[in-house]
């Protein structure tokens, strides 16, 4: 099952709500919360982790734990050869997250460097050897003030209001 082929209910979205709360959160404390059973829960859980809507992980803040040059990163990319570059990147063990985006540049990746000799290698050999790299923009992190996921509130009022305008 593909992701754009599932569509998340109000139910699904309340679990994982309660999962961005607590991602160690018992299905058994879900339940009672969301007044529904253990196995719908489970079920539930299993279906948006095969369709990659649901990936649990620690998130950490890379300058606690020793990676202390972590950076954005965005490049300009002959577009004939985007996916031989993504491909590259992906493997690189430095990057943490990697997109593909519309505006002056067409890859945006953040890295979590060990220092900045990490960095600078990865900035003035890696990335240049790649074919097709026309031009690299870098931003260096100095603190991370926020990490977030999205609000899933949002999504959930507005399944309330697209319920309330279909009622007659």
């Amino acid at each position: 099952m593909k992701s754009k082929d599932y569509i998340c209910d109000k139910l699904d979205l309340s679990i994982l709500s309660q999962l961005q709360d607590d991602g160690r959160k018992s299905y058994t404390d879900i339940a009672k919360e969301l007044n529904v059973s253990i196995n719908t829960v489970r079920n539930r859980v299993m279906v948006l982790m095969k369709q990659d809507t649901l990936s649990i992980f620690g998130r950490i803040n890379p300058h606690h734990v020793g990676f202390h040059a972590p950076a954005t990163i965005h490049i300009k990319v002959n577009l004939r050869y985007i996916e031989d570059v993504i491909s590259q990147l992906s493997q690189y063990p430095e990057v943490s997250w990697l997109a593909t985006v519309l505006g002056d540049s067409d890859i945006v990746m953040d890295v979590m460097c060990k220092d900045v000799e990490n960095l600078t290698e990865v900035l003035t050999k890696r990335i240049p050897s790649i074919k097709g790299v026309i031009g690299v923009k870098t931003y260096f992190i100095l603190k991370i003030n926020k990490i977030a996921q999205p609000d899933l509130h949002q999504i959930m009022n507005n399944l309330d209001d697209d319920k309330s305008s279909e009622s007659p």
